[in-house]
C-alpha cells in the first residue's frame, strides 16, 4: 500500500551529465535555443507559445488566470498534457508542484519550485525533485532578475549553468504586446524542465506585482 502513495523515482542525472527532468525525450546532445512568447492578455489557454529557431511551435502553457489558486498546463505542439504545474496554496514562498501529465496525484510529483527567500530583491528560486523531501540542498537553483528577463539556471548550488534566459526585442511583438524571450539550454538538459521554471517565475512574478510584496 505505502509504494502506491510514493512519488516518482529520482529524475535521471546520468554519468554522462544528462539532466532529463521530465523525460529523456526532451534533452538533447547540442545546445537548445528556444523562444518564448507571451501574449500581453490571455484569460484562457495558449498564453506562452515556445519556438525553435526556425520558428516551429513546440509547446503551448495553457491555464486559468480567473481561478483561486494558478494551474497551468505545459502541452506539446498538438495540446497534449507533458506536465502540470500546480501553485500549492497559503504558501509563504509561493510553492509550486509539478506533475507528470495532467495529474495532481503525488506519485506523479516530478519537482517542486519555490523561492528561496521569503522577501528578495532579486530572483532567485530553488528546485527540489520529489524524492528531495528532506529539502537541506536544492537540485537546482535560478538566480537573476525577472523584471530585466535575465535569469541562470544553475544545478544545484552550484556554478554549473544548465541554461540562460534574456529579453528579445522584436518591434512586431512590442506592437502586438507580446513579451518573448530567448532560452538557451545546454546540452543534454531537459528543455521541457526549463520552460516550465519559466512559466512559474511569470507566474512568482505576477503575484508579486498584484500583492507588492
Amino acid at each position: 500500500m505505502a509504494a502506491s502513495s510514493s512519488p516518482s523515482p529520482a529524475p535521471l542525472m546520468s554519468p554522462s551529465g544528462v539532466v532529463a527532468v521530465v523525460g529523456p525525450q526532451f534533452c538533447a546532445p547540442y545546445v537548445v535555443a528556444l523562444t518564448v512568447t507571451k501574449k500581453a492578455l490571455s484569460l484562457s489557454d495558449g498564453d506562452f507559445v515556445v519556438s525553435d529557431v526556425n520558428g516551429g511551435v513546440l509547446m503551448k502553457v495553457q491555464g486559468r488566470v480567473l481561478s483561486l489558486h494558478s494551474r497551468r498546463v505545459l502541452c506539446d505542439s498538438a495540446g497534449s498534457p507533458i506536465i502540470s504545474m500546480r501553485e500549492k496554496t497559503l504558501s509563504m514562498h509561493h510553492r509550486w508542484n509539478v506533475y507528470r501529465g495532467d495529474s495532481s496525484d503525488h506519485k506523479d510529483l516530478l519537482f517542486t519550485v519555490k523561492k528561496s527567500h521569503m522577501l528578495q530583491l532579486k530572483t532567485e528560486l530553488d528546485v527540489f525533485f520529489a524524492a528531495n523531501t528532506a529539502e537541506q540542498h536544492c537540485d537546482f537553483k535560478v538566480k537573476g532578475s525577472w523584471f530585466e528577463r535575465s535569469c541562470t539556471f544553475y544545478l544545484g548550488d552550484t556554478n554549473t549553468i544548465i541554461a540562460l534566459m534574456s529579453r528579445q526585442y522584436e518591434l512586431k511583438n512590442v506592437l502586438l504586446g507580446k513579451d518573448t524571450f530567448g532560452v538557451t539550454v545546454y546540452p543534454n538538459v531537459d528543455y521541457a524542465f526549463v520552460v516550465a521554471i519559466i512559466v512559474i517565475l511569470d507566474e512568482i512574478h505576477r503575484d508579486h506585482m498584484e500583492h507588492g510584496e
